[in-house]
This record gives structure tokens, sequence and C-alpha cells, in this order.
């Protein structure tokens, strides 16, 4: 099974989204790290089929799915950001709802919609308005409905949104369970949410694909270029504008900063060894 990313291209008026995008996944986790307009949505949006890229094209085990979209919508589950829903609808009916717009067998639809009501942990609310959930439960009715077909692609765009660190944890343990014999493409500004489920982390910026690698892979980059260094407020105000700043804390002796550099900031700095989010920032810089 592949998913065939061919030169996708997108612009809006003057400005160019995404740019000559080219990639060929299979089976596995993939987390689309990017900050907030750096194209996430739209090209999600593209593979979906929501959306025409200006260019390029999306080949599903050889097929091209703008030639032939219901082929492609059967294997497909989708989590838009702006998942919406029908507040008076019960979590259930939601689901048998949604069953039914994709034609599954009502015997079958009854089954399939309790079965992932329990695997979500929205057994004990399936009869309850939507309405009265919580953003996590919701989120969770959400993976629920993209995953009613038993879908072979998932795409999940900002699916931890607005949620707490709990629910966020709860997500990620949901996603990789079931995570075999799936491509599932997982969009993201929160660096914790791809570092530790993603077999394959894709960095997006500025249109274009800047790296992809494992999490261990991919900080190599930096490796030998992440600091720490205690400093005066003062100092640290003219090091943000000199320096890439991934944390700083405040202290009693002054604030300690993480800064990515390729030569030592200060005299007093300090080696560290780098993380996901040094490299994430480091590229958005």
């Amino acid at each position: 099974m592949t998913l065939e990313i061919k030169s996708i291209t997108k612009g809006f008026e003057n400005t160019t989204v995404l740019k000559d995008i080219s990639l060929v996944l299979e089976p596995g986790v993939y987390g689309l790290l990017g900050a907030n307009g750096s194209g996430k949505t739209t090209f999600m949006r593209i593979i979906c089929g929501v959306m025409k890229a200006d260019k390029g094209s999306i080949i599903y085990n050889g097929e091209n799915t703008n030639e032939k979209p219901d082929f492609f919508r059967a294997v497909l589950g989708f989590l838009p950001q702006d998942f919406r829903y029908y507040p008076e609808f019960t979590g259930l009916k939601f689901l048998l709802y949604m069953a039914a717009l994709k034609e599954i067998d009502n015997q079958k639809a009854k089954e399939k919609c309790n079965e992932l009501l329990h695997l979500v942990g929205l057994e004990d609310v399936k009869n309850k308005k939507i309405k009265k959930y919580s953003g996590g439960m919701k989120q969770r009715l959400g993976i629920a409905q993209a995953m009613i077909n038993d879908p072979k692609v998932l795409i999940l765009d900002e699916p931890t949104v607005g949620l707490d660190p709990k629910e966020r944890v709860r997500f990620r343990n949901l996603i990789s369970s079931f995570s075999k014999e799936k491509i599932i493409i997982l969009s993201t500004h929160i660096v914790s949410d791809v570092e530790y489920i993603a077999d394959e982390i894709l960095m997006l910026n500025h249109g274009k694909i800047e790296n992809r690698g494992s999490a261990t892979e991919l900080v190599k980059e930096i490796e030998g270029q992440v600091w720490e260094c205690v400093v005066q407020p003062a100092a640290a105000r003219e090091m943000r504008t000199k320096y890439v700043v991934s944390n700083e804390k405040h202290e009693a002796e002054g604030m300690t900063l993480r800064i990515v550099s390729k030569e030592q900031p200060i005299e007093n700095a300090k080696k560290v060894q780098p993380t996901l989010e040094d490299l994430y920032l480091y590229y958005i810089r």
C-alpha cells in the first residue's frame, strides 16, 4: 500500500502556499510538523480531495485519486481541524448517521459504531447529547467518525488543539493503538504530539518539506549546536535578537536560556543535547 504525493503546488492570489511537494508514504504514522500558516491544512485538504491543487496529483496504489475519487473515499478517513457535528445528536446517533452517509449496512453499522465508541472511551456516554461533551470527548468522537469505514488512509488535521495534557496523551495512545497497516498523517504545531508516536516526521516550512525522518535522525542536524547559559534580563533581551532561543526560565541568579547556534553564544554557555523542539524552532525562526 502506497500513497504517492507528486509535485503538489497550491497558491492563493499572489502567495504560493505549497511548493512542489513530492512524497511516497507507506503504512505508518507520519507527523506533519509546521507553524500555524505553514500550509498544513491546505496540504491535508488536497490529499483528501476537499481542495484542488494548482499542480500535481495524489496517487493511491497506482490510481490517481482525482480520476477515481469514489475509489479513494472508500479507503479514506478524515478528521478536519474544524470538525463539525450536530449538537442535539447523541454520540451513537451521530456515528450511525455518518455510517449511513458512507452506505454501510445497518446491522454492520451498529456493531461498528459501538465498537468504535468503546475504542475511543465514549461507550458510557454514547446516549448523551454531543453538546454536553467536553472538548476531548468531541475530538475522540471525531476520530471515531473518521474510522467508521475502517480506512486504510487516515488524515488528522490539528486533532489535539484545545485538549488538556491528559487528553493529548490519551489521544496519542489511541492513534498508536490502530496504526498498524494504515497510513496515518497527523498534522500539528505541537511537537510532543508527534515526537513519541510518529514513525517519521515531515517538517513543513514555507510551503516545502524541509526535512523528514525519525525524531532521532532529525535532531542530529543540530547536534553540538544547542547551548544553555545563565544571563541577566537585559542581556537576555539582546540575545533574543541575535539567536534562536528555544526556551527560557527565570531563576534566582538570572535567566537560563536555551539557544540554538553554531557558535558558542557567550563564554559560560554549555552544550546540551538537542531536542525535536529545538530543531522545530530553528526551522521556523
